[in-house]
C-alpha cells in the first residue's frame, strides 16, 4: 500500500491466540485495511500467522449485530438497557443475587473484564462471573497457584531464544502458537545443541522440529512427570540449595513419584511409550540447566489437569530450573487477553488484583476501594457448573458476553436446553447469528477489534495496547460502556462514573498497588493516573511493573514466593486415568483441539475465504488401520457418537493419530455445519481443583455415515439449504461452498436444484447434465458471461475437485472453454486446478507445489519457498511441505 494513500495507520495487537502478536494496522483514505506485523512488539518481531495475516478479511459489516433487539425486535439503547438492568434488578428482587450470572470470555479487553467484575462481586454481590477462559487455562492457573502462591506465570518469550532445552507438552504450537512455533523454529536454526522434545498423544505438525516425540496415552501426563521427578533424584540432580532454603514438601512429593512411577520401565509401561525413548528424555532433562517446559490445553483440558501441571512445576523445583533466563514452566495461554481476565478476577474464584474470594483481608481491601455496598463473601459457579445451575433453576437470568458456549462448552446441547429454560438471557456480541445468540431475549451490540480500545495482557504477562483504527458501525458500542450504563440504571452510579477506558484502566492499576509492598505478585500501580495521551502511549509492558515504569521478564529471581511463607510449594501427586473409560459401547477416545486456520467458533474467521480453503468443514483424523476395522474411507463422511451427542464430520487418515482414538477441531457451529458441533459429543466431567474441562479425553464410537448421495454447491448467494441430512458452509472468494449429502434415494435433481438457485428469475441461463441411472446430476447458472452458481451429485463423495471451479468466480467473464469445462469439473487444455490449498498465506495448493517440486526438482521447504512463497510466512504449511518432499508422494 503506498503510504501517500494512507489515512491511518496504527499500532494495535491481534485479537485471536495469547501470543499477543502486535500489528501495524493502515486505512487508505479509500477505506481499505490491511495489516503486517509489528516489528517493534517484543512478542512477534514483525511475525504474524495466517489467521493473523487475514485479519483484513474479516472486518466486513456483513452479519454484524449494529442495533439492539428485544425479542427479535430492534429498540434504541435506552429501552434495550433498561430491559436488561431491571430484569437483572428484579431477578436479584425476589431470588437473592446467586440467582444471576454473567458469563464472559478472554476475547474482551482488560477494562471490559474489569467492570464485569466489579459490578457482579462488588455491587451485586455475587461471585457468579465466569470467564471462557475457565475451558482452556484454569488448571495452570490453580496449579501456580498451589505451588506459587498466586497465578504467576515466571517465564518470558526470550527464553524460548535462551533455553537448551524446551519441552513442548500438550501443546500443538505450530497451529496454536504459530508465532512461538516460529520462533522456536529459528531458535533451533540459530542454535543447533537446542534440543525440542514433544510429548502429545498425537504426531502433530509440530513434531516437525522435534528431536524426540513421546506419543503417551492419554491422561498418563502425571505419570511421566512423576518417572521424570523420581529419576532427578535417583540421578543426584537435586537443587539442594534451592529446595532447601526456597521450597518446601519435596519428600511427599518424592515419595508420591516413587510410589507410582519407580522405574522408567514401570513409565514406559504405563504410559504406552518406548522405555529407550522415556530413558532419553529423562536423561536430556536431568544433564540440562536451562530447560523451558511448555505447556498448553493438552495438559490443562483434564480432570486431572491442576495435577498435571503440579507433577510439571515439581521437576522445575526439584532442580532449581526457575527464575533465571532459558528456564522455567511456561505456560502457553489460549485468548489474547485470557492472562488480562485473570489479573481483573474474571474468574468465579477470584477477586480483583490476582486477591481471593476466601481471604476476608483482601475482601476488606477490594471492597473499602471499591467502597462498594457488597462484596462476594464465596466463590460462585465455575462455567460447567454455572449452566447446570441455569438447568436447575438456581440461576434465573445470565449475560452472556463476548463468547458462545452453545458450541464452545461440553455437552453443548444441554448447555442449550439450560438457556431456552432461563427466564432472562443477555447477550453481548457483534455477531448477528450464533448458535448462542438464537437463545437470547436481549441482543446488545458490541464493538469488535478494529473499533474496541484498551489493554490486553499477553501469555508472558505483556501488556499492550488494543487501539481502534475503524469507526463505531451503526449502534455498536464498548463491552464497558455497555456494562457501565446497566449499572448506573441499576443504582451504582456512583461505583460507575467512568467516561473512557484510561479511567477504567488507572482505577484497575491503583487497585493492584493497594497495601501491596511486594505481598502481591500482581503490580502495576505505576501506571494508574495515567491521562488519556499517556494511557494512548502505553508501550508493551510486562509486570510487576516498577515504581520506574520498567516491567519483569521473569519472575522468582530472588527464591521468594507468595505462599504464606514465602516458600513455592512442592504438590504429591498420585496419578488418576480421566474420570470415563473407553468400554464397549465406546471404545475410543476423543480428543478434540483447534485447526491450523480458524479460531474458536469461527465467528471472525469464518468470515475469511483463505482462512477456509485448507479446512472448508468439520473433519476426524484417524489412524488408516482404524478406518479399516470401521469400513470408513477417505474423504468419506463419518458418525462419532458419544454418550451425551453425535457429529457427522469427513474423514481424514493420519499415521499420526494414536489407534484407538480420534480428533476433531472444536470450530464448526451451527452455522457453519449441520452436525459439525463437537463439543455436543463432549463429556462435561471437569477439574475437581480447576474446573477446568476434561475436552481431550470422551468415550465415544465412530461408525460410518453413509447417505445416498453426496455433492456439493459453489454459489454467490449465502442459502438455506432444506432436504439434506448433511451440509457444512465455507466462504470463498466471491462464492460461498456448500458440502451436501442426503438420505433420499430418490430425487429429482432438476427440480430440487432449480428451485435452490434459480428461484423465480426469469433471465436464467441454466445448463445441467443429468445420468439418472447412475444417479449423477450437474447444473451450472450463469448470468450473462459469469458464473453464479454449480450443483455437483454424485452417489459418492469422489466428486469434482472444488479448486479450479471456485478460481472461476473470480472472473468477471468466462472464456468458451471454460464454460465448456464447467460441467465436466475440470480446466480446459492450458489451464490447471491448483488443488487443495496447502499455503493459506498465499493460496498455494498442492498441485501447483507437486509441480513445482517436479518441474523445478525442488528439495526443500526453503526452495518451495523461493519458487512459490509457500511457507514463508508463518511456516505452519512447513511440515506438510516437507511431507509433499517426501519420496512416497
Amino acid at each position: 500500500m503506498n503510504s501517500d494513500n494512507l489515512a491511518n495507520t496504527v499500532k494495535t495487537i491481534c485479537p485471536y491466540c495469547g501470543v499477543g502478536c502486535g500489528i501495524v494496522a493502515s486505512v487508505d483514505t479509500q477505506g481499505l485495511v490491511s495489516v503486517t506485523g509489528d516489528p517493534d512488539h517484543p512478542a512477534n518481531l514483525g511475525r504474524l500467522c495466517s489467521k493473523g495475516a487475514a485479519l483484513a478479511e474479516t472486518l466486513g459489516l456483513n452479519g454484524r449485530l449494529l442495533q439492539p433487539e428485544i425479542n427479535g425486535q430492534q429498540v434504541g439503547w435506552d429501552e434495550a438497557l433498561d430491559k436488561v438492568a431491571e430484569g437483572f434488578a428484579e431477578v436479584i428482587h425476589q431470588h437473592g443475587p446467586d440467582a444471576v450470572a454473567f458469563y464472559v470470555s478472554g476475547q474482551l479487553l482488560t477494562e471490559d473484564y474489569y467492570l464485569a467484575n466489579k459490578l457482579m462481586k462488588g455491587f451485586i454481590g455475587s461471585a457468579n462471573i465466569d470467564t471462557n477462559s475457565r475451558l482452556c487455562m484454569s488448571s495452570a492457573v490453580a496449579g501456580y497457584k498451589r505451588a506459587f502462591g498466586a497465578d504467576t506465570m515466571p517465564c518470558s518469550y526470550e527464553d524460548l531464544e535462551r533455553a537448551k532445552l524446551i519441552v513442548l507438552t500438550g501443546s500443538n504450537t505450530a497451529w496454536c502458537h504459530p508465532v512461538l512455533f516460529q520462533r522456536i523454529s529459528q531458535a533451533k536454526k540459530n542454535n543447533p545443541d537446542l534440543v525440542v522434545v514433544v510429548i502429545d498423544p498425537r504426531r502433530t505438525t509440530t513434531c516437525d522440529i522435534a528431536d524426540l516425540h513421546l506419543p503417551l496415552q492419554s491422561g498418563t501426563d502425571t505419570t511421566l512427570f512423576n518417572g521424570l521427578l523420581n529419576y532427578l533424584d535417583q540421578q543426584g540432580e537435586v537443587n539442594l540449595l534451592f529446595v532447601d532454603n526456597y521450597t518446601e514438601g519435596a519428600a511427599k512429593a518424592l515419595a508420591a513419584a516413587k510410589a507410582s512411577a519407580p522405574t522408567v520401565t514401570d513409565v514406559a509401561i504405563d504410559c504406552g511409550l518406548n522405555e529407550v525413548d522415556v530413558a532419553e528424555f529423562y536423561r536430556l532433562f536431568a544433564r540440562t540447566e536451562r530447560v523451558v517446559t511448555a505447556f498448553s490445553q493438552g495438559v490443562n483440558q483434564s480432570s486431572a489437569g491442576t495435577d498435571k501441571v503440579n507433577a510439571i512445576l515439581n521437576c522445575h523445583l526439584l532442580t532449581g530450573r526457575i527464575g533465571r533466563a532459558g528456564m522455567g514452566p511456561f505456560s502457553f495461554t489460549g485468548q489474547t487477553n485470557a492472562m488480562g481476565g485473570r489479573e481483573v478476577g474474571g474468574l468465579s474464584n477470584q477477586l480483583a488484583a490476582h486477591m481471593e474470594i476466601d481471604n476476608p483481608e483482601h475482601r476488606d481491601l477490594v471492597q473499602r476501594f471499591w467502597d462498594s455496598p457488597l462484596i462476594a463473601q464465596k466463590n460462585g459457579f465455575k462455567a460447567v457448573e454455572m449452566f447446570e445451575a441455569i438447568a436447575a433453576g438456581k440461576i434465573k437470568a445470565i449475560w452472556i458476553m463476548c463468547t458462545n458456549p452453545v458450541v464452545s462448552l461440553p455437552d453443548a446441547d444441554s448447555v442449550r436446553d439450560a438457556l431456552q429454560k432461563c427466564d432472562l438471557v443477555v447477550v453481548s456480541e457483534c455477531v448477528a447469528e450464533t448458535d448462542t445468540t438464537a437463545l437470547a431475549n436481549v441482543l446488545l451490540p458490541a464493538l469488535t477489534w478494529g473499533e474496541k480500545n484498551g489493554t490486553v495482557t499477553n501469555s508472558e504477562r505483556c501488556i499492550s495496547r488494543s487501539r481502534p483504527f475503524l469507526p463505531k458501525p451503526g449502534k455498536a458500542e464498548a463491552d464497558w460502556w455497555i456494562i457501565n450504563q446497566v449499572a448506573r440504571r441499576m443504582g451504582f452510579a456512583s461505583g460507575f462514573a467512568f467516561e473512557s477506558v484510561a479511567e477504567i484502566f488507572s482505577e484497575h492499576a491503583a487497585l493492584s498497588g493497594v497495601e501491596n509492598s511486594g505481598k502481591r505478585d500482581f503490580d502495576i500501580a505505576a501506571l494508574s493516573g495515567l491521562d488519556a495521551a499517556a494511557y494512548n502511549a502505553i508501550i508493551p509492558v510486562q509486570w510487576p511493573v516498577n515504581a520506574q515504569g520498567q516491567g519483569s521478564a521473569r519472575m522468582f529471581a530472588d527464591g521468594r514466593f507468595f505462599t504464606a511463607n514465602g516458600r513455592a510449594q512442592f504438590v504429591a501427586i498420585n496419578p488418576r486415568p480421566p474420570v470415563n473409560a473407553v468400554n464397549n459401547d465406546f471404545p475410543m477416545v476423543l480428543n478434540t483441539g483447534r485447526c491450523r486456520d480458524q479460531w474458536h467458533t469461527m465467528t471472525r474467521t469464518g468470515k475469511s475465504p483463505r482462512l477456509a480453503e485448507h479446512s472448508p468443514e468439520p473433519y476426524a483424523e484417524i489412524h488408516p488401520e482404524d478406518a479399516a476395522l470401521l469400513n470408513v474411507s477417505e474423504g468419506g463422511l463419518m458418525r462419532v457418537i458419544s454418550q451425551t451427542g453425535e457429529v457427522i464430520v469427513r474423514v481424514r487418515f493420519t499415521a499420526g493419530q494414536q489407534q484407538g482414538s480420534v480428533f476433531v477441531p472444536m470450530h464448526w457451529g451451527g452455522q457453519f455445519a449441520s452436525k459439525g458441533r463437537i463439543d455436543a459429543v463432549v463429556n462435561s466431567v471437569t477439574d475437581p481443583v480447576s474446573g477446568q474441562p476434561e475436552f481431550k479425553h470422551t468415550p465415544v464410537r465412530a461408525i460410518p455415515y453413509e447417505p445416498a448421495w453426496h455433492g456439493f454447491l459453489l454459489t454467490r448467494r449465502r442459502l438455506d439449504i432444506n432436504g439434506v441430512s448433511y451440509w457444512s458452509r465455507a466462504t470463498g472468494d466471491g462464492f460461498y461452498r456448500y458440502e451436501i449429502a442426503g438420505e433420499q434415494a430418490e430425487l429429482d435433481w432438476p427440480v430440487w436444484a432449480r428451485s435452490l438457485l434459480c428461484a423465480s428469475d426469469s433471465d436464467i441461463n441454466w445448463v445441467e447434465y443429468l445420468d439418472a441411472g447412475a444417479h449423477r446430476y450437474r447444473g451450472v447458472r450463469m448470468v450473462e458471461s459469469s458464473v453464479e452458481s454449480c450443483i455437483f451429485i454424485a452417489p459418492s463423495h469422489e466428486l469434482p475437485s472444488r479448486s479450479w471451479l471456485a478460481g472461476l468466480f473470480v472472473k468477471d467473464a468466462l472464456l468458451e472453454d471454460e464454460r465448456k469445462g464447467l460441467l465436466l469439473g475440470k480446466p480446459p487444455a492450458g489451464q490447471y486446478d491448483v488443488g487443495r490449498i496447502v499455503c493459506a498465506c498465499f493460496s498455494v495448493g498442492i498441485n501447483t507445489i507437486t509441480a513445482a517440486i517436479k518441474d523445478q526438482n525442488l528439495k526443500t521447504a526453503e526452495e518451495i519457498g523461493l519458487a512459490l512463497k509457500a511457507g514463508t510466512n508463518c511456516g505452519s504449511c512447513v511440515p506438510e511441505l516437507k511431507i509433499l518432499l517426501s519420496p512416497e508422494v
